[in-house]
This record gives C-alpha cells, structure tokens and sequence, in this order.
C-alpha cells in the first residue's frame, strides 16, 4: 500500500513539474520583447558619420521601444568586424547593426584580398536606409588649393606626392577618391584609418592633404574655417554647403553615396522586424532628429525595408565593380 501511495505521490509529482515546465515555457515564448537592452553595433570609432547620424536615431527609437539601445564600438577591417559580428549573433532582435554602405563591398573585397569573407551579406536583413549622402572632398584651410580643378592640376604634376586617407581599404571614402584617380589620371597614396573620424583628424592635422568624407563630419570643420571643401560627389548643390560644387559640374565623372542603415541577423523573428521598422519609421519622421541631421548636413534619405532591400541589391553590384577595378591592394 506505502509503495503505490508512493508511486502514486511520485506520478503527481512528475506530471505536476511537467505542468510547471509546459506553463513557464508558455510564458517565456509570449515574453513581450525587449526585456532588456539592446547592443547597437556601430562598426567604426566614435566621432564618425555613423556615430553622428546613429546618435539622434536611437535616442528616438528608445521613446518607441521604451527600452534602452546602447551603441557599441566595434571598428576594423573598414567595418568588416562589427559587421561580422552582427552578422553572427543570436537573432533574438538583442544584437543590431548600424551600417554603413562598406557593408556591400566587404565579402568582395576578402574574395579579392585571398582571404575567406568574415561574412556574407546574405546573413543579414536589411530594416531601412536612413541617410544618402555625397561624399565631401576637403583640404586644409591653409593649403594652396582654392578649387578641385587646382588640385587635380597639382596631383598631376606631381605623381604619387600627394596622400588622401580613408576609414579604411576599399570603404566608403577610398572609393570615390579611386574615382577620381582613374577619371583624371591622377597618382595618390592611400592611407587607411580606422575610421572616418581619423581619417578627417588627419587632414587636420597636416599628415595628409585630402579626405573626402560624409558632410556630417567635414560640415563643422568647413564653417569653423578649418577646412576647404574642393568638391562632393554627389547631384546638384548641397543644403549645407551651398557654394561647393559638384564633380559632375567640374566635369570630372565621380558619382557616389554613402548611405547609413539598420540591419538585424538574417533569422530574426518577424515580429521583432517589424518592431525595428516602426521605431526606425517613426525616428526618421521625428523633427527633432530631422533637425540634426539637418543641421550635420546628411538629412534623412528614408527607405523601408522593401524598397531597401531593392536598393541594397543594386548597390552591392554596382559598387563591387568598382572593387574589383581597384582589383588586389597590397
């Protein structure tokens, strides 16, 4: 009799833990999400273009997800580490990146360099596109150059003389200024940074003589008078530097953007996705973010995941080209 009222207890005992583990299961599957805060990957040093334009978006996001985004620097390899990272990470919608378009050329550029890619693009889901932008090409104050047409005459003058620097090999800064070289037939070195802030730092400082970079880091050095913006490589005329022209009307074909996006592991639940775009949505029609990005010269250039991903497609294609022309660097 004590064995079955024992055997009995024991049954109950089981059933009763299974129950326990079935329920708090259930609970935790219907966890509303965040529940604690979110690593935001930024993969360059601080003081950059995408440190800049990230700032006043997550503390907008923070007010819709009522959940603390915390922005971590990952710099390297142009980006190539904290892409990765991210790349890799758990899809539980903890791990985010903030990208810049480096992100489409990097896996081509291991191909090309003999070395396996740290990822591939396909591992990671686009969220939106929030800011396009030219790039900037900016000298010293000081220096003797008053227009692009100047300096190219000079570079060409003087082979090889001249330095740029870069947030690093084939990144975003390199590649229009490799514009440049092939389309005027002119000789730079290339010092690569860890980033776009170095990268401006150097010109600053006279280790360099040009950068051309995203306006929201050159914009503050231009009308302080401690730079001199020669050209930008993008259409028309910019909003925050209305008297500086553009390649194309200095008939030299150099056209290109640096744009700054959101991206989450590829296998991240849809809900979460989902909860990313309306914060990112709602962000990027914010006016108090509009307005500093307004005021760093890379206004909002929004795109939603959709119409992202169709953009993304064609730049990873139309900037590998651009890779694979610059070919090997040793």
């Amino acid at each position: 009799m004590n064995t079955k009222l024992m055997l009995v207890k024991k049954s109950v005992q089981t059933i009763t833990s299974l129950l326990a583990i079935s329920v708090c299961s259930l609970v935790f599957a219907s966890d509303p999400w965040p529940t604690k805060p979110i690593s935001m990957t930024i993969p360059f040093p601080p003081g950059g273009v995408a440190t800049m334009v990230g700032r006043p978006v997550v503390d907008s996001m923070n007010k819709v997800l009522k959940n603390p985004i915390v922005m971590e620097n990952r710099p390297g390899a142009g980006g190539g580490i904290g892409n990765a990272f991210v790349a890799k990470s758990r899809p539980d919608g903890y791990s985010v990146l903030f990208a810049m378009s480096s992100i489409s050329t990097i896996p081509e550029t291991d191909k090309i360099s003999g070395k396996p890619p740290s990822y591939q693009t396909s591992q990671l889901r686009p969220i939106g596109r929030i800011t396009s932008d030219p790039v900037v090409m900016v000298v010293r104050a000081d220096s003797p150059w008053k227009t692009i047409q100047e300096f190219v005459a000079d570079a060409r003058a003087k082979p090889g003389r001249f330095n740029y620097s870069s947030s690093g090999n084939y990144g975003t800064m390199q590649l229009p200024m490799e514009m440049l070289k092939a389309d005027q037939n002119i000789s730079m070195v290339h010092i690569a940074y860890t980033g776009a802030g170095p990268a401006v730092l150097a010109v600053l400082s006279g280790e360099v003589e040009t950068t051309a970079s995203g306006p929201s880091t050159v914009v503050q050095h231009i009308k302080s008078g401690r730079l001199r913006a020669l050209a930008h490589s993008g259409e028309g005329r910019l909003a925050a530097l209305p008297d500086v022209p553009s390649f194309k009307e200095a008939g030299m074909a150099v056209e290109y953007n640096q744009w700054t996006g959101l991206f989450l592991p590829k296998a991240t639940p849809e809900p979460i996705v989902q909860k990313y775009r309306d914060a990112l949505r709602s962000a990027v029609n914010d006016n108090s973010v509009k307005t500093v990005l307004n005021t760093i010269g890379s206004p909002v250039a929004y795109l939603d995941e959709p119409e992202f991903q169709a953009f993304w497609d064609k730049d990873i294609e139309k900037m590998n080209e651009v890779v694979r022309r610059i070919g090997k660097l040793e």
